[in-house]
């Protein structure tokens, strides 16, 4: 009987030390925040899409270089980024309130984008994120980069986009 339980010890002792390895092995996509943070070089301009889209270095989130400048009600902004292809790749989407909001560098003037960012065109107004109020879904969240303010916009209002893929997102709800 002793030895069917150092058998069965050994057994789960050898299972726990194999899970622990496997899991120290398994390393993130991208290194934890303080890493990010600390990043030297905030964006890469990503030549797999054509030079046409923008990897960020802190977030993983990769962006349209060059944002369209028209505007559209936020249907239309959430349709162009839905059937938006760049550098020959589809998944984009309209970004949530916190993706978009990680762009703003106050400390620059307009637009307020960190010094040094690859985005060309970007428009100094409002732009749609995908997130909506909670308890009014005809108000969406955006950002103003000639301010770098998060405000509320209503859906129907006609404003800017920044279309992004990667991260989690949130399906645009009407």
């Amino acid at each position: 009987m002793k030895k069917h339980y150092s058998i069965l010890i050994a057994m789960v002792v050898l299972g726990l030390f194999a899970s622990t390895a496997s899991a120290a092995a398994a390393k993130p996509a991208f290194p934890s925040w303080s890493q990010q943070i600390n990043t030297t070089k905030r964006f890469t301009v990503l030549t797999a899409f054509g030079g046409a889209a923008v990897l960020d270095n802190e977030t993983g989130l990769v962006w349209e270089k060059q944002p369209s400048t028209g505007v559209g009600d936020w249907i239309d902004r959430l349709t162009r980024c839905y059937t938006l292809e760049v550098g020959g790749r589809k998944g984009w989407r309209v970004p949530t309130i916190e993706e978009l909001a990680s762009l703003v560098d106050t400390s620059q003037l307009a637009p307020t984008l960190p010094a040094g960012h690859p985005f060309i065109n970007v428009q100094l107004g409002f732009y749609w994120s995908a997130t909506t109020i909670a308890n009014d879904t005809s108000l969406v969240w955006g950002v103003d980069f000639n301010t770098g303010g998060v405000g509320i916009g209503n859906k129907s209002g006609g404003h800017f986009v920044s279309c992004v893929r990667g991260g989690q997102g949130i399906d645009g709800v009407q």
